[in-house]
């Protein structure tokens, strides 16, 4: 979502401080998460991968994922994601952002520098609506998506829920993802994935601004959809996301947590 982009797809600061403070992260604190993604009657549509690397006061994630099988046949999509950025009061605060697409043989490249205060971003080619200096405003305390999820998965582990609404911007699209708490559930076995137990259902939503193409047919990305969180790592501060239903460009997708390897746990899913 990460589709996470997933964004499928493959997502914050001036949003909401996280009242606990940031575990000092060891030097080896790497998270890798891989999902998979299914359509209509359980057919493959596409793989994420998620990475998040830690170290004291500065983090890192990097997400990619790709259409699959008949996925392949609504939008050969394939993305690549990287965020670097700083936990500021305990908050991650995204200093980069780069990201490059290729969408049925073309290519976009998107880029931000998020350290001068106001986001300076480029994208090639440029969109068909472009967000421009006219409405530059609107991009004040704007983070990427990758970051936006990062701090929703923070506050979900510190027990603070899911509501939270953080302004996106990557270069090329500027939106706001609006989070809902919707509790605790508990979840069983389903569609070859063998997770069971509790977990944090949250109702996601984007809101769009700007950058976005007038045919809606291609916008980019996930609208909306409902992701469930589950507290699977040793340490408290980040929540891991074990299923999603995902509104996309190519139909209603299920992405499921395939594997987790990170913080002495090896958790294999699915086979």
């Amino acid at each position: 979502m990460t589709m996470r982009s997933i964004a499928l797809a493959p997502a914050l600061a001036g949003v909401l401080l996280l009242a606990a403070a940031i575990p000092a992260a060891r030097a080896d604190d790497v998270v890798v998460m891989r999902f998979e993604g299914f359509g209509p009657a359980g057919l493959h549509v596409m793989t994420s991968h998620t990475v998040v690397e830690e170290k004291p006061a500065w983090y890192k994630i990097e997400g990619d994922f790709a259409t699959a099988g008949l996925g392949t046949l609504f939008a050969g999509v394939a993305n690549r994601s990287v965020a670097e950025g700083r936990e500021i009061g305990a908050v991650p605060s995204p200093e980069m952002f780069d990201s490059e697409t290729a969408r049925n043989g073309i290519v976009v490249h998107n880029r931000v520098d998020y350290r001068a205060g106001l986001p300076s971003g480029s994208s090639t080619p440029p969109p068909a609506e472009p967000v421009t200096p006219v409405n530059a405003a609107q991009l004040a305390g704007t983070v990427d998506n990758l970051t936006a999820y990062l701090l929703v998965e923070r506050q979900i582990a510190r027990g603070g829920g899911c509501a939270l609404k953080v302004p996106v911007f990557d270069g090329r699209h500027r939106y706001d993802l609006e989070f809902r708490d919707a509790g605790d559930v508990i979840l069983s076995p389903e569609d070859g994935q063998k997770f069971a137990g509790k977990a944090h259902e949250c109702r996601m939503v984007r809101n769009e601004i700007g950058g976005f193409y007038v045919d809606k047919s291609h916008a980019e990305g996930a609208r909306a959809g409902v992701i469930w969180y589950a507290p699977l790592l040793p340490e408290g501060d980040l929540a891991v996301p074990v299923r999603m239903e995902m509104e996309t460009e190519i139909g209603a997708v299920e992405v499921v947590l395939a594997r987790l390897r990170g913080r002495g746990v090896d958790l294999k899913l699915m086979d």
